[in-house]
């Protein structure tokens, strides 16, 4: 079989791809160092990137398979296929302006304030194309510039044809910007603790992003790189459904078995087993964990024995026998 690529984050990804790829049952060896750390798979060849590069490297087919945030998948417009949400690392990318800019609550007010003081529009971001791609988008801006690009600004390059919009490629620290070197940022957030120790309010959510699987589209057409592909989806898609399910073993009297069952969400129909007491059959089944403490007053009156887990993982192997198995 042929060797699949797979570029995995450098950064703040790190940690949680690591968690996941552990509970997908791959382990991975290695210095904390290395950037070619080992898997135990002989057919995936395993490289360490930092997230902003991993889109553009599987896009051109230098990686088969990666992860990396959906902001830089899209920043990058990269030509990829995503195949799988993982669910972590779940941030927002943001404009923020200072908080003492009471009036101005959207992209739509700062562009008026900064036209009536006859001022340019200065933004600071790591986000080049996302933010010059947003601005773009926005209503006012169309109606006052039309279709022209804003002007970006780097040290090596500079484009675009409005100069009363500026975006600054910030090479950190973003939020200490404004107001002295910048109007807003454009900007990733979790908690916001960040934006607030430097005195900025949110006006906009621009995306919402989380890791993603993505592969390859040539990858995903060759048969060999396509089946070890779907191995890799498989077990992690596993490993995100298990996350959210849990395990459920209970022994029920048959008396009180359909009343149970109509109040079991389960995932498939549950199995029923018989017990050494033909009044007693022992019930197993997958559920929600947002529903466990919906159903648990009907388990507690009507079962005993119970037994409760989180399941490492939750295959999918009908779906992707079928070929769902992309997002």
């Amino acid at each position: 079989m042929k060797i699949v690529k797979f570029a995995i984050p450098k950064g703040h990804l790190s940690e949680k791809t690591l968690e996941i790829l552990n509970r997908a049952g791959y382990n991975i060896s290695g210095d904390d160092r290395t950037y070619r750390p080992i898997i135990n798979d002989p057919n995936i060849e395993l490289k360490v990137l930092r997230p902003q590069e991993i889109p553009i490297f599987v896009s051109e087919g230098m990686q088969d398979v990666g992860i990396s945030g959906r902001d830089w998948i899209q920043e990058t417009h990269a030509d990829v296929e995503i195949i799988l949400d993982l669910e972590y690392s779940k941030v927002n990318l943001i404009l923020a302006v200072p908080k003492n800019w009471i009036t101005i609550n959207s992209l739509s007010d700062l562009i008026e304030k900064c036209r009536k003081e006859n001022k340019i529009l200065r933004i600071s971001t790591e986000y080049l194309a996302a933010a010059s791609d947003f601005i773009k988008s926005n209503s006012t801006y169309k109606s006052l510039w039309k279709d022209s690009d804003p002007i970006i600004i780097t040290p090596w390059w500079r484009t675009g044809n409005n100069e009363k919009v500026q975006i600054y490629l910030s090479f950190g620290a973003t939020e200490a910007k404004p107001p002295e070197d910048a109007d807003a940022i454009v900007e990733v957030v979790d908690t916001g603790t960040s934006l607030t120790q430097n005195n900025l309010k949110i006006v906009e959510t621009i995306m919402n992003t989380s890791a993603l699987l993505i592969a390859n589209k040539q990858a995903l057409k060759d048969p060999e790189k396509s089946e070890k592909i779907k191995d890799i989806l498989t077990l992690l898609r596993g490993a995100v459904d298990g996350a959210k399910k849990l395990h459920i073993f209970a022994n029920v009297k048959k008396e009180n078995l359909e009343i149970l069952l109509v109040t079991l969400p389960a995932l498939k129909n549950p199995t029923i087993s018989p017990l050494s007491d033909p009044d007693w059959v022992a019930v197993n089944t997958v559920i929600d964990k947002t529903k466990f403490l919906e159903i648990l007053p009907s388990l507690r009156k009507l079962a005993q024995g119970l037994v409760v887990y989180e399941p490492r993982q939750v295959l999918p192997l009908e779906e992707i026998a079928n070929g769902k198995e992309w997002i």
